[in-house]
């Protein structure tokens, strides 16, 4: 791993989950359009660095004990390594992405050529959605966003297609346009979330469900702190999110901080780069 990365070791009081995980190697990382607010093609971007910081990722969840998959990246494709935008699976079936952008519409094909061909049945989406950025499981349900990115219609696609309980949750600030972005899964039954980030209706529906939740202050969401991953006892998190660490530390989860910064140049994180595959 390297120097900016911090790692401890598992803690004994919790019993991680296996997971299976889809990432895409950054070959072609650039900031070539301004299709969110962290965006700015002024600003240089560096390829090599982008992979270098995203090995420590893919590394990360190795060491932790993940299966990694890989998909092909694809050139002119600059956002393709936030793969959690590619779909999302469940039960054996995989709900393709139809993006809001043009720039990334032709990822929503190359992600469900390849869920076909591993083993998912692919279900073609009707309506816009991206994937995995707005649609978190928790608890048997599934959390859904809506506002930005992924369209009200869809959940109604998700109810019919994977047979769950969907919770619309409607985003109100442009920098945290996923839900992804947001909001943390912690473990089945536990989360972490930025209040401010959704409409009055949907905070009364996450303090309902969720009254034990970790709030995170903003300082921590607007480096993407929340823009994270983990298994059950161990959360990666964004290095620079050091209250939201020190949170989930006395919540009894370890953590691996990491350093993402230039992905973040592009407005993704962790989680951006992660896509559960539950086979």
């Amino acid at each position: 791993m390297q120097h900016e990365t911090t790692m401890t070791a598992p803690a004994g009081g919790r019993t991680p989950k296996h997971k299976t995980v889809l990432m895409c190697r950054p070959e072609h990382f650039t900031v070539s359009s301004t299709i969110n607010v962290w965006m700015d093609p002024s600003r240089p971007t560096s390829a090599d660095r982008a992979v270098a910081q995203w090995q420590t990722l893919h590394d990360a969840y190795t060491w932790l004990g993940y299966d990694v998959e890989l998909i092909d990246p694809v050139a002119g494709l600059d956002d393709m390594v936030y793969a959690a935008n590619g779909g999302f699976t469940l039960d054996g079936h995989a709900y393709g992405a139809k993006f809001t952008y043009a720039e990334r519409e032709p990822e929503g094909p190359a992600y469900m050529e390849w869920f076909a061909a591993n083993g998912f049945e692919v279900h073609e989406p009707e309506h816009v959605n991206e994937g995995e950025g707005d649609m978190l499981l928790s608890n048997g349900a599934i959390l859904a966003g809506h506002g930005f990115r992924t369209s009200l219609e869809s959940h109604d696609e998700l109810r019919r297609i994977f047979d769950r309980e969907v919770v619309s949750l409607r985003l109100v600030d442009p920098r945290f346009y996923h839900l992804d972005t947001a909001m943390a899964i912690l473990d089945d039954e536990s989360v972490a979330y930025l209040p401010a980030a959704f409409d009055e209706a949907s905070l009364g529906e996450l303090e309902r469900r969720y009254p034990d939740a970790i709030l995170v202050d903003e300082a921590d969401a607007s480096v993407l702190g929340l823009n994270s991953f983990g298994d059950g006892r161990t959360m990666v998190i964004a290095q620079r999110a050091s209250g939201f660490e020190r949170q989930l530390r006395e919540r009894g989860f370890e953590t691996i901080g990491l350093d993402l910064s230039e992905l973040l140049l592009g407005g993704g994180g962790i989680k951006c780069c992660t896509l559960e595959l539950r086979r």
